[in-house]
């Protein structure tokens, strides 16, 4: 596998059990470039070793005065240079091409799971830790595959040396052949302690990334109430945590190197000694001693793969664990595909809550619970959050989802979260997506509002002659939440797929561009299966069917006015009222500031960032702000943050 091959066209089912066991089967499907690497890292190492068997033979030819033999040391020198250089130039090629393909098949791997897994990974690790996977953890993980190779040719070229030695001189031979494996091990009885050092520190350090992380997503809402620093002094302790973990275990490893480079002087000092007392009993010639002398120097250069391996090893096996974790992860439902291909059309019916939406119809979806709202509409496209969610499977035209190969399943029911993700690029990319080609971008633009958006993103990039080409940050940062929320509501209309279901789609619009975006969604999707989980009247208004969902079943179903006549819990979802808010809303309403209560109260004409945040989605009253000057109400909304963060 060659660099300007990637990305593999198949990267392989990975062996996910364990970490070692992901870093064997990462090094058998590179055989190839290990091999490759092997052979050059032994003509490297081998030609290194083989230096001062040439320097012995040119002393001795020079303290004999032959100038045949210094000849032939001459040569022996050139080829064994020349040996070195190639091989050297040809093994970091080997050595980096083997890093880069293993860090690329970890990423193909994780890219992949993370496809198939969509919004349910997040749901069961962490994103910080899905961050730190993708980015630091794949470069060890590489590391160590790319290192096995050249620690072998390290390791056999010792052993050829120290066979070569003994040959060359028994005497001295045998000194050498009996320290080398003594200097190899010596540093293993340590490494399980340095191996746990380093293990705390990537714990310690995978925490501080996810806290930051997370710190980062809700800088918005920390500023709103004051919780910067709060948030900044707990990352500064877990920062604090990290660099005394990476101390100490920075502390073991230069022990290990104190000793990688001690014992070789003990060993080397030996041989001299022992080498001085043979010459003057003349066992052994003077180029014999330098010969000897000068491999003990040089076989320091290979032993150093030993402490490479160790470290190696030691950095990316908590790297191959939290990337075995996330790879052995497997969707709640068995989407292997055993139906037949082919979109199925038709209503759409969940068995477990009774939850009908009729082909071609908008119904809208009531919920008391927000959680439950989300996980009813990862259920309806067939992403389960959990494995223990396993049930029947949801149905569309009669056919179930599980039976139907993933890409089919996905192409057939299109769900959009309540907090959709838009990506840096152009207007143009974000809707370079899979679609049918009935909507086009403009007609998705249209009816989801976006007309100010379109001045704002073009207002931003002066270069842009069409407002398609123009440029959205990161995560769309420079644009408000309703903003966000409308781009992403076209983006999905413009998928066009056989059912779309929304949850909270206009959480964060005003009133009067919500009811626009009602009408405009209606139309545009009309003879298409729609399905909205909201507690807008403005759009429980506009629905052909509203559907009560309450504690995981179907409550009640009608149109929105009859249903607020007839149904109780329905009036209490759709007004924000709980039971107590109920018998208590005159109160409510004399101490509630106003924009708090019903529609009627928001603002009108902005986007909800500024007048509206979170208005709906809730189920109930909003409860009273806690005074921010108590330190102990503070601390407590926090902490609420994070947990839900």
């Amino acid at each position: 596998m060659q660099i300007q091959d990637l990305p593999y066209s198949d990267p392989g089912l990975p062996d996910a059990r364990s970490g070692p066991r992901f870093l064997w089967w990462l090094t058998r499907n590179q055989l190839g470039g290990q091999v490759t690497s092997f052979a050059w890292g032994l003509l490297h190492f081998a030609s290194v070793s083989a230096l001062p068997f040439c320097v012995g033979i040119a002393v001795q030819a020079v303290v004999d005065r032959s100038g045949g033999r210094l000849a032939l040391a001459g040569g022996l020198l050139a080829l064994v240079c020349a040996g070195n250089a190639v091989g050297d130039t040809f093994l970091h090629r080997a050595a980096v091409t083997n890093w880069i393909t293993a860090a690329a098949r970890v990423q193909q791997l994780l890219a992949r799971k993370a496809a198939r897994l969509g919004s349910a990974l997040t749901r069961r690790v962490a994103a910080g830790e899905v961050v730190a996977v993708s980015t630091g953890d794949v470069e060890k993980i590489g590391w160590f595959v790319e290192a096995v190779s050249r620690f072998t040719a390290a390791a056999v070229t010792i052993v050829l040396v120290c066979v070569a030695l003994v040959v060359y001189q028994p005497a001295l031979g045998a000194v050498v052949a009996v320290g080398l494996p003594v200097l190899a091990v010596a540093v293993l009885p340590l490494l399980p302690r340095a191996t746990r050092r380093a293990d705390l520190q990537r714990e310690k350090a995978g925490r501080a990334t996810e806290l930051a992380s997370d710190t980062v997503a809700g800088l918005r809402v920390l500023r709103g109430i004051g919780g910067e620093e709060l948030f900044l002094d707990r990352y500064r302790r877990a920062s604090q945590e990290v660099r005394r973990a990476a101390v100490r275990s920075a502390r073991m490893w230069s022990l290990i190197s104190a000793i990688q480079v001690l014992l070789p002087g003990l060993l080397l000092i030996a041989v001299v000694w022992y080498g001085v007392r043979l010459a003057r009993e003349g066992r052994v010639t003077v180029g014999e001693l330098v010969t000897v002398y000068s491999s003990v120097m040089v076989l320091t250069y290979p032993l150093r793969n030993f402490e490479e391996i160790a470290m190696a090893y030691s950095f990316s096996r908590p790297s191959a664990r939290r990337a075995a974790r996330v790879l052995s992860l497997e969707r709640a439902t068995d989407t292997a595909g055993t139906g037949a291909d082919g979109l199925p059309s038709g209503e759409l019916y969940d068995p477990e809550t009774g939850l009908l939406a009729p082909a071609g119809l908008l119904t809208a979806v009531v919920c008391g619970d927000p959680d439950a709202a989300g996980r009813l509409a990862e259920r309806l496209g067939g992403h389960p959050a959990h494995p223990a969610e396993k049930g029947t499977s949801v149905l569309l035209g009669g056919v179930p989802l599980d039976d139907l190969p993933l890409d089919s399943a996905r192409a057939a029911v299109l769900v959009q979260d309540k907090d959709p993700v838009l990506l840096s690029g152009s207007l143009r990319e974000l809707f370079d997506v899979p679609a049918s080609g009935d909507v086009s971008a403009a007609e998705a633009l249209a009816a989801a509002q976006c007309a100010d958006v379109l001045a704002a993103l073009t207002q931003g990039s002066l270069d842009a002659a069409d407002p398609m080409d123009a440029r959205i940050t990161e995560r769309g940062r420079s644009l408000s939440g309703g903003q966000r929320q409308r781009l992403a509501l076209a983006r999905s209309l413009v998928t066009d797929p056989e059912v779309l279901v929304l949850d909270e789609p206009t959480s964060a619009v005003d009133s009067h561009t919500e009811a626009r975006i009602a009408q405009g969604v209606r139309d545009l999707r009309a003879g298409r299966t729609t399905v909205v989980f909201t507690s807008s009247p403005l759009l429980l208004d506009r629905a052909d069917r509203v559907v009560l969902v309450h504690e995981g079943e179907v409550a009640a179903v009608g149109r929105h006015r009859e249903l607020v006549r007839t149904e109780p819990r329905y009036g209490a979802v759709v007004s924000r009222e709980t039971a107590a808010g109920t018998a208590s809303r005159d109160v409510d309403a004399r101490a509630a500031p106003r924009g708090r209560g019903t529609e009627a109260d928001a603002p009108r004409g902005r986007d909800a960032d500024a007048d509206a945040p979170h208005r709906r989605g809730t189920g109930t009253d909003a409860p009273h702000a806690p005074n921010m000057n108590d330190d102990g109400a503070l601390r407590v909304v926090l902490e609420e943050i994070e947990e839900s963060a």
